[in-house]
């Protein structure tokens, strides 16, 4: 049987696993993708801990422990999401000790709801660091212009980041600067710069979604031919300034003192149109020293009929810049295009942590009366009703 997991990790394709869940874990389902699917590193963000914590019961006994203690659902939310994440960094441990560091790495977000104050996440992106407290784990950090400096202050510390919610090619070169600029302070701070790990997070399909809407909208046969184009070419031009900034002097000399480049990792690879081939956004952004984080079923359908080419990037450029071209002809601007998605980027995943935030708010509250302790957070709820009634 073809391993075709394997030839695309020979191709230079780190193969991540865009989930994270307490019954994965527990399942060792994690552990098996790692060992049986060529899984090198996992990515989380508040919607996949939203949805967890709603489906799993295996959070129950921790959620009694923490309703015991009264704690508030900030800190509730805190120790849940970290438990699951130093549990995955341990698992993945193996897939970081045989590379060296460059893989094996978990990521866990920022509070999203710092995605424009620059302080606040630094501080935010430390603390996490220390609770979690595994050498393999990433901080995820948003590619804001208030989080730009905050990426190079963390990297500054000594702490790996995994940027995310990158939509635009020039917003991917102030991210670059930001990771150099971080990996010189680390160094001028005698921080080891091997043990620093970063990746950039580009996200493919979602920008096919808001061109293709716009191409519909336009409606000519023209505009119409350009669906599905847009996502794939602006990936392709972000690993050419990749290859443009990675081979430069300036790299070098952190490379020559121990540095890892920042990867380019392709973000929301799963299809959103069913009309298009479901791992396209695999097979077309085939590139060595790039990481590929999928959702599982993207993973399977892979090792099922995925095609791999030694490299679908670096030939490709010109045909990218032809397709920008031809989105500019018909009327597409792709500065706003990217605009909007970095706003609704921001705006999706802090709708999601207040979807988190509301779930562990309700489950502390039962597992309180569950126990016949109310827990703070059923007294927060009780107090809110009380407050209520009497404005009634």
């Amino acid at each position: 049987m073809t391993d075709r997991l394997g030839e695309l990790s020979a191709a230079g394709v780190a193969i991540w696993l865009d989930d994270l869940s307490r019954t994965r874990l527990s399942s060792g389902g994690l552990d098996q993708l790692r060992r049986e699917k060529h899984l090198v590193g996992v990515t989380s963000n508040p919607t996949i801990f939203a949805k967890a914590l709603s489906d799993a019961d295996e959070y129950n006994w921790q959620l009694k422990d923490l309703a015991i203690r009264g704690v508030d659902v900030e800190e509730a939310v805190r120790m849940l999401t970290t438990y699951d994440v130093r549990w995955a960094c341990d698992v993945m441990r193996p897939a970081y000790d045989a590379t060296g560091g460059v893989d094996g790495r978990v990521s866990i977000e920022v509070d999203p709801r710092l995605a424009h104050e620059t302080d606040k996440t630094v501080a935010e992106a430390g603390a996490l660091w220390w609770l979690i407290d595994r050498p393999n784990l990433f901080i995820k950090i948003p590619a804001t212009e208030a989080g730009l400096p905050a990426i190079t202050a963390t990297l500054a510390q000594g702490i790996s980041v995994n940027v995310t919610l990158i939509f635009g090619l020039d917003r991917y070169s102030q991210v670059m600067e930001a990771f150099l600029a971080g990996l010189e302070q680390a160094k001028a701070n005698g921080h080891d710069l091997s043990k620093i790990g970063s990746v950039a997070s580009f996200f493919v399909s979602r920008v096919d979604t808001e061109v293709d809407k716009r191409l519909e909208k336009i409606g000519s046969e023209q505009a119409k031919a350009l669906r599905g184009k847009a996502a794939v070419a602006n990936a392709r031009l972000a690993y050419e300034r990749y290859g443009k900034v990675f081979s430069s002097d300036r790299w070098q000399a952190l490379a020559d003192a121990g540095a890892h480049p920042q990867r380019p990792l392709w973000a929301s690879t799963s299809t959103k149109n069913p009309d298009y081939r479901d791992v396209i956004y695999v097979e077309e952004l085939i590139a060595p020293g790039t990481v590929n984080t999928m959702p599982e079923p993207v993973i399977h359908a892979y090792a099922d009929h995925g095609e791999t080419s030694a490299d679908t990037v670096t030939g490709a450029y010109d045909d990218a810049r032809k397709v920008f071209a031809d989105l500019e002809s018909v009327g597409v601007d792709m500065s706003d295009v990217i605009a909007v998605l970095e706003r609704e980027g921001v705006e999706k995943f802090e709708a999601s942590w207040l979807e988190l935030i509301d779930g562990v708010r309700k489950s502390l509250a039962a597992a309180g009366q569950g126990t016949g302790h109310p827990g703070r957070a059923a007294k927060d709820n009780a107090q809110a009703a009380q407050q209520a009634g009497g404005n009634a």
